[in-house]
Formats: C-alpha cells, structure tokens, sequence
C-alpha cells in the first residue's frame, strides 16, 4: 500500500497556505516520487520546482506545480513523521516499561518503536536488532547521524538474552558498521541488579569507551519497575547501597575519561543520587547534558536553572498558600529551595504524591497521574490558594496526564485555580508573581 503524510496543520503565510491544503489532506507524492518520511519529504523539497500530488478529503488527487527558492519550506505539519508506518520493536526485554502498563490506558502507550528514523529525528532509542541492511545503506546515504542506541550489554550471548531476539546478539558488529558508515551514536543501559551490573557493566563500559569518538556519549538508567509485572521477568530494584557502588564504579570511568578524553562520557542517572542522598555533579560535569532528556541530569539543570531565576520579589499583600505537587524523589531536592525562598506572605507547601497507579516503587514526577495528584490534594487540610503541577507530568505537547485526566480536572475538583510548571523558571515566576 503506497504511504501518505496525513496533513495536521497549516503554517500561516506558508506555500501550503497558498496553495489552500488543509488538515486531513494527503501527501502522495513529491515529483513522481512516494515519500516514506520527513526525512524523505526534506530531501525531495530541496529543489526550486516541485511537484506535488495531493489527495483532499473526499478522495480526489490534485497536482500542485510549485516554483520556489531551494530553501523556503512547504509549511505543512504531519500527524507523523513517519508515512508507511513505524517500525516495531520485535524484542522482549525483561526490564520492558511498557509490558508493565496497565489495560485500559490509552492506545499510543503500548505502541513498542524500534525504528531509526524516529531515533535520528527525536532521540528514540532503538535496539538495531530490526536494522536490515537496505536500512543501513539509507543510514549511510543520507547520513543519518546521530542515532539514539540501547546497548545494555555488550556482551552478545547475555544482550540476546535481555532483549529476547537472538539477533540482539549482534551489537558489537552493528556498531561497528555504523561506523563505517560514518554514524556517530549516545548510548544508554538499563541496569537491572545481578544481570548487566558489576563485571558485565565494567566490560561494557570499556566496549563503548573504545569505540569514542563514535560513541558520543553513555548513559546508565536504573531499571523501572511497576506493580504490574505478573508475566514479567523477576527483577528487583537497587538498594541503596548497591546504587552507591555503582556511583562509584562510574566515579572511576568519569575520573579517567575525563583525563583521557576532556569529558565524562559516561553519565548516571539522576535517580542514583537522588535515591542515596549523594551530591549531584557539577553542571561542568554533564558536558552539555547531551542525554537531558533521558533523565540525565535533569535534576543539577534544574538548580542551575533555579539559581539564575531566583531573584528579590515584592512579595503579597496577603497571604497566598500556593501547593507545589512533585513526585516522592523531587521532593528531596525542592524542599530546601522552597525552605530557603523569601517571598513575602507567600506560604508554599510541597505535596510530595505517592504514585499508586503504576506502584510506590515508582517515585519519578514524570510518572504521576491526575487521579493521584487530585487525591493527594483532596487529603490535605489548611487554606489553599493555588496549586501549581509538574509539567513533565503531561504528555509532551499536550495538557493530560498518562491517565486521561487534565489539569482543568483537579481545577474544578479542589475549587483553586491550577497552573503548570515546565522547569526551574516557570516555578519561580508563578511562586513570585501569582497574581
């Protein structure tokens, strides 16, 4: 079946605008040619005449002949950047998030992606494990660099193993093909505890360490374990004290990397520290942050962040009691801010939320749900002037939580007007100028 981009939004003053598309329509093709992607549609847009064939909503195809300037853009938006269709992930990992979901959630939360193009255009982490080799030639064509890979393990047998596909076994000459190919790629492991920890993190450590300048950079992310893993593999979480062996396992790779190379190359994820009350590293540290959105170091970005907006307020004329919701772990780290701000008759309350829906074991504010959010704040005594929730708590772009509620859900629930804070700026202006 040929593949289309179905049309979400017009950008105003655009070619597209002009030429009168609207959302719903769809691209077929661009110069005779069917487009799989963006990354297709971008290419073939490179050109000062275009031809485009359009297929409005009651089915009928229209040619659209354009004359531009080899940089102006078509100014249209997809539904995905992704026309034929995403690649699934085939494999069976035993530390899986999404195996862990509940039933009844919305349907894009059990989508399982493995595809390429989705980890060059957005930082997905893909496991290679589907890569064929008409994939690889494409990679190398266009130059698709840089990818976003899962290691895990670089030992073949024990990978194959933790992703459940005997092609996983492969890592090492995946890479190394890659590498031919002139990709440069940021890794990260799941670490489960007595699987790819200890020696076996050692080793891999040393495989990607090897292989620098190509590998960017290396995370570690500890494994997430929800109450819903009846059909899983049994798995456990790090104990304290195991997390700081790992903190200073990694402290020994930083050290010497840093020496070797200029930079740490390998970076842990906030939850090490956090969960064993270990000072995070400097912002100098994280190099950049080039895996920030992967949970690394989020937590230091975010003071970094805080100390530059935290300035003298006027304060209130009258008391304000502002309720500041985060996740169980966040609130080690927000209570001393909020202990230290002055601001005048403000009254802030951190409300750390146990998360009851995925399980307590889960303490990250990304995972937060509406309904456990409204409960803990429907439990609260005292006054209460506003509430003011996690942004990182919705879905990216969008104001709902993992469980369909919304803000405006726990507004009219609690009686308080709600905003939302995306980071360290949006909080300290809300908390210094509420009204």
């Amino acid at each position: 079946m040929p593949s289309s981009g179905i049309i979400s939004r017009i950008v105003p003053g655009s070619i597209a605008e002009e030429l009168d598309l609207v959302p719903g329509d769809k691209l077929i093709s661009v110069n005779g040619q069917s487009i799989n992607d963006i990354i297709d549609l971008s290419f073939a847009l490179a050109e000062e005449y275009v031809e485009l064939i359009i297929e409005k909503k009651n089915g009928e195809q229209e040619l659209f002949e354009i004359e531009k300037d080899f940089d102006d853009e078509l100014g249209a938006e997809f539904e995905s950047a992704v026309f034929d269709r995403v690649r699934q992930c085939a494999n069976r990992c035993i530390f899986c998030f999404v195996d862990q979901m509940p039933q009844g959630m919305r349907e894009s939360l059990y989508v399982k992606d493995d595809d390429y193009r989705l980890s060059f255009l957005y930082g997905n982490f893909i496991t290679l494990s589907n890569l064929t080799p008409k994939d690889v030639d494409r990679i190398k064509r266009l130059h698709l660099s840089p990818l976003f890979i899962s290691v895990h393990t670089t030992d073949g047998e024990l990978r194959a193993r933790m992703v459940g596909n005997k092609r996983a076994a492969d890592i090492q000459s995946q890479l190394a093909k890659l590498i031919k190919c002139g990709v440069e790629f940021h890794t990260q492991i799941v670490l489960c505890p007595k699987v790819n920890d200890g020696e076996q993190l050692e080793k891999t450590i040393q495989d990607l360490y090897s292989l620098h300048p190509h590998t960017l950079s290396l995370a570690i992310v500890p494994v997430g374990l929800t109450r819903y893993r009846e059909a899983c593999h049994p798995l456990t979480g790090f104990t304290p004290d195991e997390a700081r062996q790992i903190i200073e396992q990694v402290s020994k790779w930083q050290e010497r990397c840093r020496r070797e190379i200029g930079s740490s190359f390998v970076y842990l994820s906030d939850e090490f520290y956090v969960s064993t009350g270990t000072e995070l590293p400097s912002e100098d540290f994280y190099d950049g942050f080039p895996q920030l959105e992967n949970g690394i170091g989020l937590v230091r970005n975010f003071l970094s962040e805080w100390e530059e907006s935290v300035k003298k307020a006027d304060g209130y004329q009258s008391p304000l009691y502002v309720d500041i919701v985060c996740g169980v772990s966040a609130y080690k780290v927000l209570h001393p801010l909020l202990e230290a701000l002055q601001i005048t008759n403000l009254i802030p309350r951190l409300v750390p939320v146990t998360n009851h829906f995925f399980g307590e074991n889960v303490t990250v504010t990304g995972l937060l749900t509406g309904k456990d959010i409204n409960s803990a704040l429907a439990e609260l005594p005292g006054p209460r002037s506003a509430v003011i929730i996690p942004g990182v708590a919705l879905r990216k772009g969008e104001e709902i939580f993992l469980d369909e509620l919304t803000p405006k859900h726990i507004e009219n629930s609690i009686g308080v007007p709600v905003r939302t804070a995306y980071f360290a700026k949006d909080l300290f202006e809300l908390l210094s100028s509420w009204r």
